[in-house]
């Protein structure tokens, strides 16, 4: 199964006005977000990418064409280095198509443009700057079970402010974690057949204008999902993520066994169900 990533959007709150590295290169310990995000697809058997290139691209393609296994594998040296033997890939298995999608393509027009690549009975696609612990092979599975199209994970709201309910005379009724808001925010992870692309439109978006139609229709799931998720929509998410990584405190990192787990185990994705789901932003 093909894997669609959306590499193009600039990242404006991530970037200073001197760095031109685009999101999913930002580093989280020694790799990219992207690359932990292409990681976690391939512990579940998913090693074809497709990469929606934008803003940036040199700095994808460049990582790649001069990606350097020894760096996180162990490995035996010979002749002075002139033979090295590998004891271990990361992305050995790997089959990566990089398309340049355009600087200013809205997240739908991106996936228009690599139709010709996507021949699969179903597909993934995701941004490329949020991690998760999902279990993207159940999900893949109750999408396989259904009549839809697409599916998305849905994951509590994010955001640490607080909702004030007020009555008519302005006194306060209540005040209350927005996390405790029975809404959910769209978390990425989409899952879809193409049929997608017959509800495509030249220049669309893919939240706003192409799922909208899959949800007059029914068509559209949403699987919940309450253990671990975050983005890195800003520089300080990202610096948790690089601290948390540095610190071999990776719940998202499925693919290693001697990942330090929290204190308190992280809860099970519930079952697949729907309701109201905040969007993201387009193209990150």
């Amino acid at each position: 199964m093909k894997v669609v990533l959306f590499c193009g959007g600039y990242g404006m709150r991530m970037r200073s006005d001197v760095d031109d590295v685009p999101k999913p290169m930002q580093m989280i310990g020694d790799r990219p977000l992207l690359w932990h995000v292409m990681r976690l697809y391939a512990h579940f058997g998913h090693t074809e990418f497709i990469l929606c290139l934008g803003y940036g691209a040199r700095h994808v393609i460049d990582f790649f064409i001069n990606y350097d296994e020894k760096c996180s594998n162990d490995f035996v040296m010979r002749r002075g280095g002139a033979d090295v033997e590998l004891l271990g890939s990361d992305i050995g298995d790997w089959t990566i198509t990089f398309v340049h999608t355009g600087l200013e393509t809205p997240i739908g027009e991106r996936l228009r443009r690599v139709r010709q690549h996507v021949d699969d009975d179903v597909f993934a696609a995701n941004y490329a700057d949020v991690l998760t612990d999902a279990p993207l092979d159940d999900i893949e599975k109750a999408f396989r079970s259904r009549t839809v199209v697409g599916s998305l994970l849905t994951v509590p709201p994010q955001a640490a402010f607080h909702m004030v309910d007020t009555d008519d005379d302005s006194l306060v009724r209540e005040i209350r974690p927005v996390s405790d808001l029975a809404i959910r925010e769209n978390g990425g992870y989409f899952f879809f057949t193409p049929e997608i692309f017959d509800h495509l439109h030249e220049g669309d978006d893919l939240v706003m204008d192409a799922l909208p139609r899959l949800i007059a229709q029914r068509r559209l799931m949403a699987w919940r999902h309450d253990g671990y998720w975050q983005a890195a929509d800003t520089v300080k998410e990202r610096s948790e993520l690089d601290v948390m990584a540095r610190r071999h405190e990776r719940p998202w990192a499925l693919w290693d066994e001697a990942r330090l787990h929290p204190s308190t185990p992280l809860p099970r994705t519930g079952l697949p169900g729907s309701g109201p789901a905040s969007s993201r932003p387009t193209d990150r």
